[in-house]
């Protein structure tokens, strides 16, 4: 029940920020005085509508977004009525044009810095300090384990390869998220320094895993791999880390959900927005690292979809991301929600601001194009080359188009026949 109540409220949520996303530009385009005469959110066919003034209002039946429309977007476009031409979008200067364009994903950036500003100073984030004295929870699973070594295709930590590398202990046993360590071969295992400390001595060996999984305690027998791993308290980039920062220990094949478990402190108001800020910057390089490895993920959303584990690190579709937000709103996790929902919003932001077309960012780009190219022209004595035509950008848009659409099927696939979960 409260699974699908939060799958449903984080997709709502999603359409509102999507619509207020159409809002930011119809707000702005009638600020300048362009003509909007539709405001619609979703798609399809129309559940109900109004007009108020030139501008008419409503709601489609297909949930998957929303549009504005702005009346000559375009030269090309061709359902200008002759009244209207003054008011034409394309006819206005371009730095007004730049604020309509980019005001939906100025909005997406207005709502991911106050979710998050809500986290830091209203909800409370986990007290990292506090880090080493949490039971040893499970948060995640590894098929197998390996020797640390840098990708640099990925620029990350090697992935172990479950098909060379040793199963890991934690696969051996069967472990799954939320299950606590409590002991190994008998010896209390209150934290995670603990846990690293017994597994240096344990490595290689044959070992009794105790665990609690809700009220029972179950206990499971492995052989823990003996793997180069990287020390504690080492903090550096994977692709600095060298042989130095590496010891001989064992591994369970587990990351540890330290957050869950931590008590929750909160800023005040002022120290909020430095905290908001620092965290976007730190969003906003992920991003980037997220967007420029995605032609590798793709072969693994096929493998996802043929039936193989799906990799935690594919992208997700608004599907999964709310599949997500529906297990994190089950079982109250207000902090990561919100997080999620902010880090979604600064995505949309940042990807709609790319400059191909059909994106806000294409048509920024084609603006500024034009201006500079006229600029040029008439500092070399030469007539204006006048407006780019979209129409012979037709194929470009389609092309891209055409490759969204296919990702877009392929992550809302993955997320219904092997969604991302967090047990």
């Amino acid at each position: 029940m409260l699974y699908g109540l939060g799958v449903a409220a984080f997709a709502l949520a999603i359409l509102i920020s999507v619509s207020l996303h159409e809002l930011g530009h119809m707000i702005t385009a009638k600020r300048f005085g362009m003509k909007v005469t539709r405001y619609f959110v979703g798609f399809g066919p129309t559940i109900f509508s109004f007009t108020r003034g030139e501008t008419e209002y409503g709601l489609k039946a297909i949930p998957l977004g929303g549009f504005c429309k702005i009346v000559g977007m375009t030269p090309q476009d061709d359902d200008v009525a002759p009244a209207d031409e003054p008011r034409a979008m394309w006819r206005f200067p371009v730095w007004k044009r730049t604020i309509v364009m980019s005001a939906g994903s100025i909005t997406h950036f207005i709502l991911a810095i106050i979710t998050l500003w809500l986290v830091f100073v209203v909800v409370g984030v986990p007290d990292g300090s506090k880090i080493d004295q949490v039971p040893v929870k499970v948060g995640a699973m590894q098929q197998s384990v390996c020797n640390y070594s840098y990708d640099p295709e990925t620029k990350a930590p090697r992935a172990c390869d479950p098909a060379k590398d040793p199963k890991s202990p934690s696969e051996q046993i069967g472990l799954q998220v939320g299950d606590v360590i409590v002991a190994l071969n008998g010896t209390p295992v209150p934290n995670s320094p603990a846990l690293r400390d017994q597994l240096k001595t344990l490595a290689g060996q044959k070992v009794t895993v105790t665990y609690k999984r809700g009220s029972e305690t179950l206990t499971g027998d492995a052989t823990i791999p003996s793997v180069m791993r990287v020390k504690a308290g080492v903090v550096k980039p994977a692709d600095q880390i060298g042989d130095g920062d590496l010891e001989q220990g064992g591994m369970l094949g587990i990351s540890i959900d330290y957050y869950s478990e931590l008590p929750l402190v909160r800023s005040g108001p002022i120290e909020g927005i430095g905290n908001t800020f620092s965290m976007i910057g730190t969003m906003v390089e992920r991003t980037f690292e997220s967007l420029k490895l995605i032609p590798q993920k793709v072969p693994k959303l096929l493998s996802a979809i043929a039936g193989e584990k799906r990799d935690p690190e594919t992208p997700v579709s608004v599907v999964g991301a709310s599949r997500i937000g529906g297990e994190l709103f089950q079982v109250g996790d207000w902090t990561n929600m919100l997080t999620l929902f902010a880090t979604l919003n600064l995505f949309f932001g940042i990807f709609n601001l790319f400059p191909l077309l059909p994106m806000d960012g294409g048509h920024i780009a084609i603006a500024w194009f034009e201006r500079v190219r006229s600029w040029v022209a008439a500092k070399r004595g030469r007539p204006d080359p006048g407006r780019v035509d979209y129409v012979k950008l037709a194929p470009i848009t389609v092309g891209v188009i055409g490759i969204l659409g296919v990702f877009v099927l392929l992550t809302i696939t993955a997320d219904i026949v092997n969604p991302i979960t967090l047990r």
